[in-house]
């Protein structure tokens, strides 16, 4: 895939849009002053490739520009359009695409909807490539996600931008930011030809495999330290079913195999049972029959005490009657015949104040009194009779209070008797499950067995797996590729004379340090301990050339262009406003730099294309042949850049 014109669509739909053309399979030179819009066209290219975010600065592209498309070319001569409108926040996912033969060229402001996403995009653009659906998995334990190899990683071989062509520190584009440098070491082998999906699949299948592998140990050493552990406490749960009644005839020292046979079946013994009857009705029946009781024997005892109080004042009665009765006896003596006058004493004959009763009278009142007392002896008998008939009453009442109290002691015993069957049923239960859980974990010799199978099967699926594993040796096929790449990187570093490259025996990529190392006799040398912007940026060409190149002669799925922003910035002051008016430049290095890339694309014969975005301008006839457009005043002051004049208005 190569790039056939970048395209700019003003915001309010003015046409034509702004349309910058490249040369498929050649060096494509853009040139021109500072602040023009140079350094942009690398981040709208990588934004057009399905960025989130085109990362622009906040000028005049940004204020001015709605939407972004490029035309590329694919090896079999279809073409594609890939369009992005510039994000309404800080990114976006929309796209617009369109695929076409031959014929296909930028579209109008007009047609530019949003047909597509990020997805869909980069998934076309992989497929057409020839990016295989390759889903990277990383190894087993690595803190982070897998992911599927697509255009994504591949772009970020095709970018150099001002700051990192001059990085000594990094070698590829946003390899400082977080992840990518990891993301580049898993997807590199693949992109050299080193690893593939098949070599995925299967180290894939490998950490499956060991972790299954990892499981079967666990289970087995589970198994056999929980058989251990019942060893010890298969003892204690025998003995603690015994008490709850879930054994019997438990022998005293049983062997494990009867332990497990005796935790068996106290699992499958039933406890005690115990429905419990609802007796709220009955007991509330006794308590009202109680309450009923004790008010009849208390109106018992009242009556009881009122014949007692009746029985004692008849008594005091009788007494008095009885004592009466008998003075007034005494008086018979004197005879019914013998009268004497009631006015005179009759034993000194002396006048009375009040004359005496008359012995008639006398005789009339014991008399009355007798038969007083002998009425007042008859109720004695029915008085009795009704105490004992008072008394029986109550002692029926006492015996059925006496019933009543024992019927709802039952009552509370039988609650009592529930509540402790219940509470025994709860301890059985708990037992029983010490008991199932200490059987879940303990596996019999059949179990001990499998699990030693398990793992056998785990152990040798593993071993064929790494035996696979290691006959792919990525690897090793990877550092045979950048063997290859370091070749060529050798010749261009020795032929722009940079740095170290005199003596060193190889310059090459190390997969480890993703940056440049030369090896000399003495040693490896990084590019971090090499001086000089200009062997930086110098590496940094001859690196990403030969990697080109290895790429394009294995036909590898890479788009086969690559961008280079400010590739000759060493050699100049900062910020240059023209470098073509600088007099005092390394112009002989800056024109071997732009040499080698020259020849490098005639060397890959259209296979790979080169833009470069710089301030030079060089006056050889190659170089002039290479420009795509000067951003420079023409002869009558006219400016051009990336943006029109026009839409400045």
């Amino acid at each position: 895939m190569q790039l056939l014109a970048l395209a700019l669509y003003h915001r309010d739909g003015r046409t034509p849009p702004r349309v910058l053309r490249f040369r498929p399979g050649a060096l494509n030179i853009l040139t021109g002053e500072s602040e023009t819009g140079k350094s942009e066209v690398l981040t709208i290219v990588d934004y057009c490739l399905g960025r989130r975010a085109p990362n622009l600065p906040d000028d005049l592209i940004d204020r001015t520009v709605g939407w972004y498309a490029l035309l590329v070319v694919f090896a079999d001569g279809s073409r594609m359009v890939l369009a992005r409108p510039r994000p309404t926040g800080a990114s976006t996912l929309h796209a617009f695409t369109r695929t076409g033969d031959g014929s296909l060229d930028i579209p109008q402001a007009h047609e530019l909807v949003h047909n597509s996403n990020v997805a869909a995009l980069r998934s076309e653009l992989s497929a057409r490539l020839g990016i295989e659906d390759f889903h990277f998995e990383p190894p087993t334990g690595a803190a982070r996600n897998p992911f599927d190899v697509s255009i994504a990683q591949a772009a970020l071989l095709c970018f150099q931008n001002q700051n990192e062509i001059a990085d000594q520190t990094a070698l590829f584009h946003r390899q400082t930011e977080s992840g990518m440098a990891q993301t580049l070491k898993d997807t590199l082998p693949y992109f050299l030809g080193a690893a593939g999906p098949e070599q995925a699949l299967r180290r894939r299948r490998l950490g499956e495999a060991q972790r299954a592998q990892r499981a079967a140990q666990r289970k087995l050493d589970d198994a056999l330290r929980h058989q251990q552990v019942m060893d010890a406490n298969g003892i204690a749960l025998v003995r603690l079913a015994e008490t709850e009644g879930l054994l019997a005839d438990v022998p005293a020292a049983p062997d494990p195999t009867q332990v497990l046979d005796l935790l068996h079946q106290a699992l499958v013994t039933e406890p005690q049972t115990a429905t419990p009857l609802d007796l709220r009705g009955q007991r509330q029946e006794l308590n009202d029959e109680r309450r009923t009781l004790r008010e009849q024997l208390q109106q018992y005892d009242d009556a009881l005490a009122a014949v007692d109080r009746w029985k004692q004042q008849g008594l005091a009665f009788t007494g008095e009657l009885h004592l009466q009765l008998d003075r007034l006896k005494t008086l018979d003596l004197l005879g019914p015949e013998r009268r004497h006058d009631t006015d005179v004493c009759p034993l000194c004959t002396q006048p009375l104040e009040h004359a005496d009763p008359s012995a008639q009278d006398i005789s009339e009142l014991t008399v009355r009194l007798a038969r007083e007392l002998a009425q007042a002896q008859t109720l004695q008998p029915v008085r009795d009779e009704h105490r004992r008939a008072l008394q029986d009453e109550r002692d029926r009442v006492t015996e059925r209070l006496r019933l009543n109290g024992a019927q709802i002691r039952e009552l509370l015993a039988n609650d009592e008797r529930l509540r402790n069957l219940q509470e025994q049923n709860l301890r059985v239960a708990h037992i029983q499950g010490r008991i199932a859980e200490a059987l879940t974990r303990t596996g019999t010799d059949s179990d001990l067995s499998r699990l030693n199978n398990e793992l056998a099967l785990a152990q040798e699926h593993v071993a064929n797996l790494e035996e696979l594993v290691a006959e792919d040796d990525v690897t090793a096929e990877t550092e045979r590729s950048l063997a290859d790449i370091a070749v060529g990187m050798t010749a261009w570093a020795k032929r722009l004379k940079l740095g170290g490259a005199a003596e060193a025996t190889e310059a090459g990529i190390s997969l480890k340090l993703l940056n440049v190392v030369l090896r000399r006799p003495a040693g490896r040398l990084p590019l971090t301990r090499i001086g000089s912007a200009k062997n930086h940026i110098g590496y940094h060409l001859v690196a990403h050339l030969a990697l080109h190149t290895y790429l394009r002669r294995n036909n590898r799925p890479v788009p086969g262009f690559l961008m280079l922003d400010q590739p000759t910035q060493a050699f100049f002051p900062e910020k240059p406003r023209d470098a073509s008016t600088i007099q005092d430049a390394d112009w002989a290095t800056v024109t071997a730099y732009f040499q080698l890339l020259n020849d490098v694309v005639r060397l890959n014969n259209g296979a790979l294309q080169i833009i470069v975005c710089d301030h030079a301008n060089l006056a050889e006839g190659w170089f002039q042949d290479a420009m795509i457009e000067n951003w420079r005043p023409d002869s009558d002051g006219k400016r051009h850049a990336l943006i029109p004049p026009d839409w400045l208005d």
